[in-house]
């Protein structure tokens, strides 16, 4: 994949159209200085809920427009009486992320997405937008949806790390460690199946450089889990890509990385602290809950096949 850092005034990023509705009208662009200059207000006033859209728009900021893929990034604001309603954006091939909306408002973008001939392999969104987009998806385009996965966003409460902690310590991970970064993120982007994956090389790069991933090594030395965070946006930062070989599953290392990370984006500066879970892994779910993580909302990410219509 491209990860170049070219402009985001490049000229396939400069395509504007505004389309009204009864809802408002939403502004399609692929200039993402143009998409924040309108949206970033409205995302920066719920950082939780927002979270995907603030550090997907940060990351195609600061490593380039192509990051996630090859395909221009697509943008969308939603205004109504002045005021920002709603956003989404999408990162070719990936899915449409949407922030929330009213059953009309869904029904809009989809006749309107669908309208100019724009394809969806999927759509992210909180349950009930992703549900109403849906519907609305396969009534304008006559295409079939399948539900990819259920998840769960959760902020930090009071953290509590696993006691006792299992034997070893946390370590930041290193330019000597970008092989087994690159093999860990494949099969980890393999087992979730789900949401806006980078080039594993790449990935592993950003997070070096960032000192954006920790490991759990055993006290021989060996890396038996990592956990890493996003950038620090709106104040909030968010842990991903927690990962164990199934293997060394069951011994606590997912915990204790989780802990550490949390703990140390804590120590940083950060106001809130976020993860996204597989509603369909209670083992997951449960370990996040012990050390101190709230549920805050339910998103759904659906997969789109095109039948004969359209």
């Amino acid at each position: 994949m491209d990860t170049d850092s070219r402009s985001n005034s490049d000229s396939d990023s400069e395509t504007h159209t505004d389309t009204g509705s009864r809802t408002g009208a939403w502004h399609l662009t692929h200039d993402l200085d143009d998409f924040l200059l309108r949206s970033g207000d409205f995302l920066r006033s719920r950082p939780a809920l927002h979270t995907v859209p603030l550090t997907v728009t940060e990351t195609l900021r600061t490593r380039g427009p192509h990051v996630y893929g090859d395909g221009a990034p697509e943008f969308g604001v939603l205004e109504r009486d002045g005021e920002v309603r709603a956003a989404f954006f999408r990162t070719p091939p990936h899915w449409l992320n949407l922030t929330a909306l009213t059953p009309g408002e869904a029904d809009d973008l989809a006749a309107t997405l669908a309208g100019l001939g724009r394809p969806l392999p999927g759509v992210s969104a909180d349950r009930d937008t992703a549900a109403a987009f849906v519907t609305a998806w396969q009534r304008h385009t006559g295409a079939t949806a399948v539900l990819r996965q259920r998840q769960r966003l959760y902020r930090l409460g009071t953290l509590t790390p696993p006691r006792p902690l299992p034997p070893g310590r946390p370590r930041i991970a290193v330019r000597a460690d970008h092989a087994l970064l690159v093999r860990w993120h494949d099969e980890f982007a393999e087992a979730v199946g789900a949401g806006t994956v980078r080039d594993s090389a790449e990935w592993a790069d950003a997070r070096i450089d960032s000192g954006g991933i920790t490991f759990w090594e055993t006290p021989d030395g060996a890396p038996v889990a990592m956990a890493g965070t996003g950038p620090r946006v709106a104040g909030q930062v968010r842990v991903a890509s927690v990962y164990t070989p199934a293997h060394l599953r069951g011994r606590g290392y997912a915990g204790a990385v989780t802990a550490e990370v949390s703990r140390a984006a804590l120590a940083a500066g950060a106001d809130e602290v976020l993860l996204f879970t597989d509603l369909a892994n209670p083992t997951s779910n449960g370990l996040y809950q012990r050390i101190g993580y709230r549920p805050v909302a339910d998103f759904a990410v659906y997969d789109f096949a095109r039948t004969g219509r359209g």
